[in-house]
Protein backbone atom coordinates (compact mmCIF):
# COMPACT_ATOMS: atom_id res chain seq x y z
CA UNK A 1 0.00 0.00 0.00
CA UNK A 2 1.28 3.80 -0.85
CA UNK A 3 2.79 5.63 2.32
CA UNK A 4 0.93 9.20 2.76
CA UNK A 5 3.76 12.30 2.75
CA UNK A 6 5.61 12.72 6.11
CA UNK A 7 5.79 16.17 7.74
CA UNK A 8 9.31 16.54 7.85
CA UNK A 9 8.85 18.65 11.21
CA UNK A 10 6.90 16.10 13.17
CA UNK A 11 9.14 14.47 16.48
CA UNK A 12 9.75 10.98 16.61
CA UNK A 13 7.03 10.01 19.38
CA UNK A 14 4.78 12.06 17.30
CA UNK A 15 5.38 9.67 14.80
CA UNK A 16 5.74 6.59 17.05
CA UNK A 17 1.78 7.36 17.76
CA UNK A 18 0.00 8.76 14.94
CA UNK A 19 1.99 7.34 11.42
CA UNK A 20 -1.25 4.30 10.72
CA UNK A 21 -3.83 3.98 8.38
CA UNK A 22 -6.82 6.01 8.54
CA UNK A 23 -9.43 5.02 11.10
CA UNK A 24 -12.07 2.79 10.04
CA UNK A 25 -15.97 3.88 9.58
CA UNK A 26 -16.08 3.54 13.51
CA UNK A 27 -13.86 5.45 14.86
CA UNK A 28 -11.64 3.69 16.67
CA UNK A 29 -9.37 4.90 19.19
CA UNK A 30 -6.83 2.33 19.20
CA UNK A 31 -5.32 0.59 17.01
CA UNK A 32 -7.37 -1.49 15.04
CA UNK A 33 -6.65 -5.40 14.55
CA UNK A 34 -7.68 -6.85 12.07
CA UNK A 35 -7.77 -10.78 11.89
CA UNK A 36 -9.16 -11.99 8.76
CA UNK A 37 -7.62 -14.01 5.83
CA UNK A 38 -8.93 -12.34 2.92
CA UNK A 39 -11.47 -9.32 2.28
CA UNK A 40 -14.48 -8.70 0.74
CA UNK A 41 -14.48 -7.11 -2.79
CA UNK A 42 -17.68 -4.71 -3.74
CA UNK A 43 -17.30 -6.88 -7.34
CA UNK A 44 -15.49 -9.08 -9.94
CA UNK A 45 -13.74 -5.93 -11.84
CA UNK A 46 -12.53 -4.17 -8.80
CA UNK A 47 -11.24 -7.64 -7.42
CA UNK A 48 -9.72 -8.34 -10.46
CA UNK A 49 -7.39 -4.74 -10.88
CA UNK A 50 -6.38 -4.78 -7.17
CA UNK A 51 -5.28 -8.70 -7.62
CA UNK A 52 -3.97 -7.30 -11.02
CA UNK A 53 -2.06 -4.73 -8.94
CA UNK A 54 -3.97 -1.80 -10.74
CA UNK A 55 -5.78 -0.59 -8.08
CA UNK A 56 -4.85 -0.27 -4.39
CA UNK A 57 -6.99 -2.49 -2.15
CA UNK A 58 -6.79 -5.20 0.13
CA UNK A 59 -6.99 -8.73 -0.72
CA UNK A 60 -5.52 -11.53 1.38
CA UNK A 61 -3.63 -10.83 4.56
CA UNK A 62 -0.51 -13.00 3.09
CA UNK A 63 0.31 -9.85 1.89
CA UNK A 64 -1.66 -6.66 2.42
CA UNK A 65 -3.85 -6.46 5.95
CA UNK A 66 -4.81 -2.82 7.22
CA UNK A 67 -2.93 -3.89 10.98
CA UNK A 68 0.39 -4.48 9.08
CA UNK A 69 0.06 -1.42 6.85
CA UNK A 70 -0.08 0.73 10.18
CA UNK A 71 2.90 -1.00 11.48
CA UNK A 72 4.48 -0.39 8.10
CA UNK A 73 3.51 2.91 7.86
CA UNK A 74 4.67 3.77 11.05
CA UNK A 75 7.87 1.90 11.25
CA UNK A 76 9.44 3.75 7.68
CA UNK A 77 8.31 7.16 9.16
CA UNK A 78 10.67 6.43 12.40
CA UNK A 79 13.69 5.31 9.97
CA UNK A 80 12.93 7.82 7.31
CA UNK A 81 12.30 5.87 4.55
CA UNK A 82 9.46 5.88 1.55
CA UNK A 83 8.24 2.30 2.63
CA UNK A 84 8.29 -0.67 4.70
CA UNK A 85 7.83 -4.11 4.34
CA UNK A 86 6.96 -6.36 7.30
CA UNK A 87 7.89 -10.03 7.76
CA UNK A 88 7.09 -12.99 10.12
CA UNK A 89 10.54 -12.11 11.79
CA UNK A 90 14.13 -10.54 11.71
CA UNK A 91 15.41 -13.80 9.66
CA UNK A 92 12.46 -13.25 7.94
CA UNK A 93 13.33 -10.01 6.50
CA UNK A 94 16.53 -10.96 5.57
CA UNK A 95 15.51 -13.96 3.94
CA UNK A 96 12.93 -11.92 1.96
CA UNK A 97 15.81 -9.08 0.99
CA UNK A 98 18.00 -11.79 -0.37
CA UNK A 99 15.56 -13.15 -2.36
CA UNK A 100 14.12 -9.71 -3.53
CA UNK A 101 18.03 -8.72 -4.38
CA UNK A 102 20.12 -11.75 -5.21
CA UNK A 103 20.44 -14.01 -8.25
CA UNK A 104 23.28 -16.90 -8.71
CA UNK A 105 26.47 -15.49 -9.45
CA UNK A 106 25.97 -12.10 -7.48
CA UNK A 107 28.76 -11.79 -4.59
CA UNK A 108 27.33 -10.56 -1.03
CA UNK A 109 29.82 -8.92 1.89
CA UNK A 110 28.97 -9.61 5.31
CA UNK A 111 30.25 -8.65 8.62
CA UNK A 112 31.70 -11.73 10.19
CA UNK A 113 30.54 -10.34 13.36
CA UNK A 114 26.61 -10.81 12.78
CA UNK A 115 23.94 -12.75 14.45
CA UNK A 116 24.90 -16.30 13.68
CA UNK A 117 21.89 -17.19 11.47
CA UNK A 118 22.34 -14.37 9.10
CA UNK A 119 25.82 -16.45 8.34
CA UNK A 120 24.59 -19.41 7.60
CA UNK A 121 21.21 -18.34 5.40
CA UNK A 122 24.13 -16.31 3.23
CA UNK A 123 26.84 -18.52 3.40
CA UNK A 124 25.23 -22.23 3.44
CA UNK A 125 21.32 -21.87 1.77
CA UNK A 126 22.23 -18.72 -0.77
CA UNK A 127 25.26 -20.84 -1.45
CA UNK A 128 23.41 -23.77 -2.47
CA UNK A 129 21.72 -21.17 -5.54
CA UNK A 130 25.34 -19.90 -6.41
CA UNK A 131 25.57 -16.76 -4.30
CA UNK A 132 28.78 -15.96 -3.55
CA UNK A 133 29.76 -14.59 -0.08
CA UNK A 134 32.90 -13.03 1.82
CA UNK A 135 32.61 -12.32 5.40
CA UNK A 136 35.00 -9.25 6.99
CA UNK A 137 35.42 -7.40 10.38
CA UNK A 138 32.86 -5.24 11.17
CA UNK A 139 34.77 -2.63 11.91
CA UNK A 140 37.88 -2.50 9.56
CA UNK A 141 36.90 -0.68 6.33
CA UNK A 142 39.91 -1.90 4.41
CA UNK A 143 38.63 -5.56 4.91
CA UNK A 144 35.29 -4.28 3.48
CA UNK A 145 37.16 -2.61 0.87
CA UNK A 146 39.41 -5.38 -0.41
CA UNK A 147 36.62 -7.69 -0.51
CA UNK A 148 34.16 -5.72 -3.33
CA UNK A 149 34.18 -8.08 -6.56
CA UNK A 150 32.67 -7.18 -9.51
CA UNK A 151 29.79 -9.01 -9.39
CA UNK A 152 29.36 -7.34 -5.55
CA UNK A 153 25.77 -6.76 -5.16
CA UNK A 154 24.98 -6.59 -1.76
CA UNK A 155 27.14 -5.15 1.77
CA UNK A 156 25.44 -5.98 4.95
CA UNK A 157 25.90 -5.43 8.39
CA UNK A 158 24.38 -4.85 11.87
CA UNK A 159 25.49 -1.87 13.86
CA UNK A 160 25.93 -2.96 17.56
CA UNK A 161 25.95 -6.41 16.12
CA UNK A 162 24.22 -9.14 17.57
CA UNK A 163 25.54 -10.39 20.43
CA UNK A 164 29.34 -8.98 20.10
CA UNK A 165 27.52 -5.03 19.95
CA UNK A 166 30.79 -3.95 17.58
CA UNK A 167 30.08 -1.07 15.84
CA UNK A 168 30.56 -0.08 11.95
CA UNK A 169 30.92 3.17 9.79
CA UNK A 170 27.94 2.95 8.24
CA UNK A 171 28.66 5.97 5.86
CA UNK A 172 32.23 4.64 4.91
CA UNK A 173 30.30 1.31 4.33
CA UNK A 174 27.68 3.18 1.90
CA UNK A 175 30.16 5.04 -0.34
CA UNK A 176 31.99 1.39 -0.91
CA UNK A 177 28.86 0.06 -1.70
CA UNK A 178 27.41 2.94 -4.21
CA UNK A 179 30.99 3.12 -5.43
CA UNK A 180 30.68 -0.82 -6.65
CA UNK A 181 27.05 -0.34 -7.96
CA UNK A 182 26.07 -2.60 -4.93
CA UNK A 183 23.36 -2.10 -2.06
CA UNK A 184 23.86 -1.19 1.80
CA UNK A 185 21.80 -3.49 4.10
CA UNK A 186 22.49 -2.07 7.79
CA UNK A 187 20.43 -4.38 10.46
CA UNK A 188 19.21 -1.61 13.43
CA UNK A 189 17.24 -3.98 15.48
CA UNK A 190 19.59 -2.88 18.30
CA UNK A 191 19.78 0.77 17.90
CA UNK A 192 16.04 1.20 16.66
CA UNK A 193 15.38 4.43 15.02
CA UNK A 194 14.69 5.97 18.19
CA UNK A 195 19.33 6.27 18.43
CA UNK A 196 19.94 5.85 14.89
CA UNK A 197 18.70 6.26 11.59
CA UNK A 198 21.00 4.76 8.85
CA UNK A 199 19.36 5.80 5.98
CA UNK A 200 20.70 9.22 6.91
CA UNK A 201 24.19 7.92 7.08
CA UNK A 202 23.62 6.32 3.02
CA UNK A 203 22.10 2.94 3.62
CA UNK A 204 19.80 1.45 1.32
CA UNK A 205 18.10 -0.44 3.40
CA UNK A 206 17.17 -0.78 7.11
CA UNK A 207 16.41 -4.28 8.32
CA UNK A 208 14.54 -5.19 12.06
CA UNK A 209 14.07 -7.86 14.12
CA UNK A 210 10.66 -6.12 15.93
CA UNK A 211 11.22 -9.35 18.49
CA UNK A 212 14.31 -6.51 19.92
CA UNK A 213 13.87 -3.41 21.19
CA UNK A 214 10.56 -2.14 18.78
CA UNK A 215 8.37 -4.89 21.11
CA UNK A 216 10.79 -4.61 23.88
CA UNK A 217 8.93 -7.01 26.16
CA UNK A 218 9.64 -10.81 24.46
CA UNK A 219 6.27 -11.12 23.05
CA UNK A 220 6.41 -11.50 19.43
CA UNK A 221 8.76 -12.52 16.68
CA UNK A 222 8.79 -10.01 13.94
CA UNK A 223 10.79 -8.39 11.17
CA UNK A 224 10.68 -5.67 8.85
CA UNK A 225 12.66 -3.74 5.84
CA UNK A 226 12.48 -0.38 5.65
CA UNK A 227 13.37 0.75 2.11
CA UNK A 228 12.65 3.00 -0.93
CA UNK A 229 8.95 2.55 -2.42
CA UNK A 230 10.44 1.13 -5.50
CA UNK A 231 12.75 -1.60 -4.12
CA UNK A 232 9.14 -2.81 -2.02
CA UNK A 233 7.15 -2.75 -4.94
CA UNK A 234 9.78 -4.28 -7.71
CA UNK A 235 12.02 -6.73 -5.74
CA UNK A 236 9.92 -7.56 -2.62
CA UNK A 237 6.63 -7.50 -2.88
CA UNK A 238 6.64 -9.71 -5.66
CA UNK A 239 8.56 -12.51 -3.20
CA UNK A 240 6.09 -11.75 -0.65
CA UNK A 241 2.96 -12.84 -2.30
CA UNK A 242 4.35 -16.04 -3.55
CA UNK A 243 6.70 -17.40 -0.70
CA UNK A 244 4.32 -16.61 2.38
CA UNK A 245 6.67 -14.62 4.54
CA UNK A 246 4.19 -13.14 6.29
CA UNK A 247 3.87 -10.67 9.43
CA UNK A 248 0.98 -11.76 11.45
CA UNK A 249 -1.53 -9.33 11.69
CA UNK A 250 -1.77 -9.94 15.87
CA UNK A 251 1.98 -9.59 15.95
CA UNK A 252 1.88 -6.22 13.56
CA UNK A 253 -1.05 -5.04 16.45
CA UNK A 254 1.60 -5.87 19.63
CA UNK A 255 4.64 -4.03 17.73
CA UNK A 256 2.14 -1.11 17.00
CA UNK A 257 1.05 -0.86 20.92
CA UNK A 258 4.51 -1.15 22.21
CA UNK A 259 5.69 1.92 20.69
CA UNK A 260 2.04 3.98 21.82
CA UNK A 261 3.00 2.78 25.54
Amino acid sequence: MSHKSINPHLHLDTLAVRMAEDKSQFGENSEALYLTSSFVQPDAATAARRFGGQEEGYIYSRFTNPTVASMEKRLAALEGTEACIGTASGMGAILLMCMGLLKAGDHVVCSRSVFGSTIKLIASEFGKFGVESTFVSQTDIAQWQAAIKPNTRLLFAETPTNPLTEVCDVRALADIAHAAGAWLAVDNCFCSPALSQPVKLGADLVIHSGTKYLDGQGRVVAGAICCSQKLVDEKFMPVMRSAGISFSPFNAWVVLKGKET
